[in-house]
């Protein structure tokens, strides 16, 4: 018997990195997972079959979450594959695209954030997790700056996680609980690797002022870790601890 028998989880951003290491946790603790992809649908289904090929269950959905449309079809899919929804995990960020206009990073990591969690909180049940995961770097922008090649992501992922926070009285209402998970800069993520790109030594340097920096397997754990911790809702998980932002 699994921790998460007879659940169901949608992790967003789920095709690759921390998102698809956390579905296939969850999805060996015995949940029914979707993994959520916005283009890269082979990518999603390798990782339903590597999930399956262990036991699990998965199914890939493809899904904009900028568009209502694609958030209420990928909420849906998850109640039509596992019979409901227990668990969502707020993996899926981005900003750094330029191509995707000017508003695109509070679009993605603020708007359509709340969408998806006011949508999926309409089926969700009394016992419920949401986990948003965050950076550091976004989470103390207002007291810490960033590298200006990322000022912009991080600040509309801190105006997201600001709004899903106003959202937790009503969560509490329905009995839906509300974690943040934040992480450091991230061995082998996108994210990381640009902004080293953009400043050669970027990792080098946060890597020695903060002593470890996890790799996206040990950072998924404790993201996976968050849905069943026993915390208080509104409860900030600082992954490593935050050296060099609260001391």
């Amino acid at each position: 018997m699994g921790t998460l028998d007879n659940k169901s989880a949608i992790i967003t951003g789920s095709s690759r990195g921390v998102g698809a290491d956390t579905a296939k946790i969850l999805a060996g603790e015995g949940a029914g997972v979707v993994v959520n992809y916005r283009q890269k649908a082979p990518r999603a289904n390798k990782v339903v079959k590597e999930i399956e090929e262990a036991g699990g269950r998965a199914v890939a959905v493809g899904a904009d979450i900028t568009q209502h449309g694609d958030v209420q079809n990928l909420v849906d899919a998850a109640v039509e594959a596992f019979g409901g929804l227990d668990i969502l995990v707020l993996n899926a960020s981005g900003g750094m695209e330029t191509d995707l206009g000017e508003d695109y990073a509070l679009r993605l990591n603020r708007d359509a954030q709340l969408d998806l969690m006011r949508t999926a909180a309409e089926v969700m049940k009394s016992g419920s997790r949401i986990v948003y995961v965050t950076s550091h770097q976004a989470h103390f922008i207002n007291d810490v700056e960033t590298m200006p090649e990322y000022e912009a992501v991080a600040r509309s992922k801190r105006a997201g996680e600001d709004a899903l926070t106003d959202e937790i009285p009503a969560l509490s209402e329905k009995g839906i609980e509300f974690v943040v998970v934040s992480g450091d800069m991230i061995e082998g993520t996108v994210t990381a690797t640009l902004l080293n790109r953009a400043r050669p030594g970027t990792l080098d340097e946060r890597r020695s002022e903060a002593g470890k920096l996890y790799s996206v397997e040990e950072f998924a754990q404790e993201v996976a870790a968050m849905v069943t911790a026993d915390v208080d809702t509104g409860h900030v998980e600082l992954v490593g601890g935050a050296r060099g932002f609260v001391d």
